[in-house]
């Protein structure tokens, strides 16, 4: 039965299985593509047995007459069977041509062998299935494709430039380019005719492919997206180039936003009566956090000058007499006071110069030597500390959190709302803090009890904060009014 349906009339049953295959594959997902080629070769597969048992050769024009009853027959029959020679390489093509694994990189090459692959099956249609001279045809065409070529010469410059970006592989899709001309950004497409990049400014900047390969292009995201930054610091001679070169190295070490290894390094790169001339060379993970980097940076090195009594450097073009020049002998560095530091703290913002004088005077001194345990997580420390000089690092578990550096402050918490610390504090290098404990801070708030409210509120908002970006576990949250409680009852007794 099957054998007469097929064979009986093999041309029609050659057409009706070609437009059924043009169906199903239709319908089939895109989704599924090992499953559409597997279609696809077995209508090519039925068609081709069709061919071969009724004698007709698909590679080879055979004469027919205009009126010859089969030729509509035979000319659609074996149109249809080309097609689907053609449907089921590029089958093969979309499913197994990849560059290193990587389909989506590959879909330019796909797309240039599918064009020859369909133009050589229109071409092998006009040849054995019309009969068309093929050779006449392409050098009839050659004048033809030289008025194109002309009119086209920038498009095609594109599209070849863009073949030889895709081939040659200088970035992949989600690769940060910096390109000769200042452009930098993120490859976030490319095509047959340009490439788009996101900048940093938000921004998309389509370049076409003919323009970029004549550009120099620096792909930082290759071997990693690790990005080197390079600071030049200026600080006036007053301490030997040795005491300088420590300082700056601890200014590093306890920033937390570049990358441990490799080291940051510290380079001398001049010394004259003005200035010691220091560069800071450090990385970050990626080039998105190159401001965030270099702020934390300027601001520790700040700090950790101040901390030292260093002094920064007058800028090098300006007009000044050496004799008022401060040299190791005449230098006074400012000093940092329990007072300074109270206000730069936040939770204190609401104090009075009067009452902020008066907690300045109730600190105590404190140091701890490198490695020691300031506090456990989870334990309470019932008194603040204000970093005066050193590293503290912020471990939670196995886990570095952070680092504190000179300035910074911890234990609010404990002091005023008896809550736990999140994290264990351990000094990484020798530490000096300034203490405010319990009773001195107990007078401000019996002269006004308005304060408390107010601290409350503040210390609510800064364990909110810092849990969310800590990415602590979670654990019962601190309302200001369980806070105000809290302190109310700790100050009471």
């Amino acid at each position: 039965m099957i054998y007469d349906a097929l064979f009986g009339k093999p041309l029609i049953s050659l057409i009706t299985v070609g437009f059924a295959g043009i169906v199903v594959w239709y319908f089939l997902s895109s989704q599924r593509p090992t499953t559409r080629l597997v279609v696809q070769i077995l209508f090519f597969g039925v068609m081709t047995l069709i061919l071969v048992h009724s004698g007709i050769e698909p590679h080879r024009f055979q004469g027919y007459g205009s009126e010859d009853p089969q030729a509509l027959l035979v000319i659609v029959a074996k149109t249809l069977w080309w097609i689907h020679l053609a449907w089921a390489v590029i089958g093969f093509i979309r499913l197994y041509l990849v560059l290193e694994g990587s389909p989506r990189e590959a879909r330019l090459l796909q797309d240039l062998v599918i064009g020859v692959v369909y133009i050589g099956m229109a071409l092998s249609v006009l040849a054995f299935v019309f009969g068309v001279p093929i050779g006449t045809l392409v050098a009839t065409s050659g004048v033809v494709a030289i008025i194109l070529g002309l009119a086209l010469q920038n498009t095609l410059a594109d599209v070849f430039s863009g073949i030889a970006l895709t081939l040659g592989r200088p970035y992949v899709i989600g690769d940060w380019i910096l390109l000769s001309d200042g452009t930098e950004g993120r490859v976030i497409e490319s095509n047959w005719r340009a490439t788009h990049i996101l900048t940093s400014a938000n921004n998309i900047v389509v370049l076409p492919n003919s323009f970029l390969a004549k550009l120099g292009l620096t792909n930082i995201s290759r071997p990693d997206e690790s990005h080197l930054l390079v600071l030049t610091i200026r600080i006036a001679p007053t301490r030997m180039p040795a005491s300088v070169r420590h300082v700056m190295t601890t200014a590093l070490a306890s920033c937390n936003s570049i990358v441990r290894e490799p080291p940051p390094v510290v380079a001398l790169k001049g010394l004259d009566a003005t200035a010691l001339e220091v560069e800071l060379q450090f990385r970050v993970k990626s080039p998105s956090q190159r401001v965030l980097a270099r702020n934390e940076v300027l601001d520790l090195v700040y700090r950790h000058c101040k901390s030292a009594g260093l002094l920064l450097a007058v800028p090098a073009a300006a007009s000044v007499l050496t004799g008022d020049l401060p040299t190791e002998e005449s230098a006074r560095p400012p000093r940092v006071t329990p007072l300074e530091l109270i206000e730069a703290i936040p939770v204190f913002a609401t104090l009075t110069s009067d009452e902020k004088q008066k907690l300045a005077e109730t600190t105590t001194v404190r140091e701890f030597r490198k490695g020691d345990v300031i506090v456990q997580e989870g334990e309470m420390l019932p008194s603040l500390m204000m970093l005066r000089a050193g590293i503290i690092a912020a471990r939670q578990g196995d886990g570095e959190r952070g680092r504190l550096a000179p300035g910074d402050f911890f234990g609010e918490t404990g002091l005023l709302a008896g809550m736990q610390e999140v994290c264990t504090l351990e000094a990484l290098t020798p530490v000096t803090v300034y203490e405010i404990d319990q009773q001195a801070f107990a007078p401000l708030l019996n002269e006004r009890p308005a304060l408390a409210e107010e601290i409350a509120e503040d210390l609510a908002s800064r364990a909110e904060r810092f849990r969310n970006g800590a990415a602590l576990p979670a654990e019962p949250a601190h309302s200001a009014h369980a806070i105000l409680k809290t302190i109310r009852t700790i100050f009471r007794a």
